[in-house]
């Protein structure tokens, strides 16, 4: 049997603002390559635009920076209002220098500067930059997505939305999932056979942070704008568990 993964970067999204549609943005899209939406399609979508759709714009003009901020500001040489957004979107700063803040995200996620963003992101006015949160509820998020395109075109369509970060012990950002719906996210292994019949004792496949990660081969890092990838041939199981069990549970986790 031949087993086969197609992504196609749907062309021509537009820049996105507060409030619009990201259904009809992507049906639009796929109509521009003349595909149909079809069962089983995976659609991978940048966390950025969800973000701005869902307005999670911040100005930096309006933010007081705590005492902790100020603090942690002086050793990390960072903007303090940056910083009090960084400490706001956090549960726990894990580790500082210069430029970086590695934070417990109030997702979860293990992120730099809380996943808070300030590129490919417009401003008019230099004196009061904006920058952009991580969706309040990235789960959510893609739940919705996926009822609205399922609403309108019927097809049985999964959703991750991904973001980039580092990995402990290797250079490089990756894409992961922070967000899914309609797919399971996490493949339990354990206990099924190798090819000589021994049991997986360990053996988890993080499905939706795979495909993110190939989703970012095509979406870029920086004027590409292609923020939505479609995944055609992956076979997986349909979930409607959130990306929340990718997270190692911090007790489990030997990095901190």
């Amino acid at each position: 049997m031949t087993t086969q993964l197609t992504l196609t970067a749907l062309p021509g999204i537009p820049l996105v603002e507060p409030g619009d549609d990201l259904s009809t943005v992507i049906l639009e899209a796929y109509a521009r390559v003349e595909l149909t939406p079809a069962d089983g399609d995976v659609l991978i979508v940048a966390q950025k635009v969800v973000s701005k759709a869902e307005n999670r714009y911040a100005h930096l003009r309006t933010i007081e920076p705590s005492a902790p901020a100020l603090d942690l500001a002086g050793h990390t040489r960072t903007d303090p209002r940056l910083t009090e957004l960084i400490l706001r979107e956090s549960r726990e700063v894990l580790r500082q220098r210069p430029g970086v803040i590695i934070v417990e995200h109030q997702l979860g996620y293990v992120h730099a500067n809380a996943g808070i963003d300030r590129s490919n992101i417009f401003s008019d006015d230099d004196d009061d930059p904006r920058v952009l949160l991580l969706p309040a509820d990235p789960d959510t998020s893609a739940r919705i997505l996926r009822d609205a395109l399922h609403e309108r075109c019927a097809a049985d369509i999964a959703v991750i939305i991904n973001d980039s970060a580092g990995r402990a012990w290797r250079n490089g950002v990756i894409g992961f999932a922070i967000g899914s719906a309609g797919i399971e996210p996490l493949r339990d292994m354990i206990g099924q056979p190798d090819m000589f019949g021994r049991a997986l004792e360990r053996t988890q496949i993080a499905i939706a942070d795979e495909l993110a990660a190939a989703g970012s081969l095509l979406m870029g890092q920086a004027s590409e704008a292609t923020p939505v990838v479609l995944a055609r041939g992956i076979h997986f199981n349909t979930s409607e568990l959130g990306s929340t069990r990718l997270i190692r549970p911090k007790h489990e986790d030997l990095f901190r």
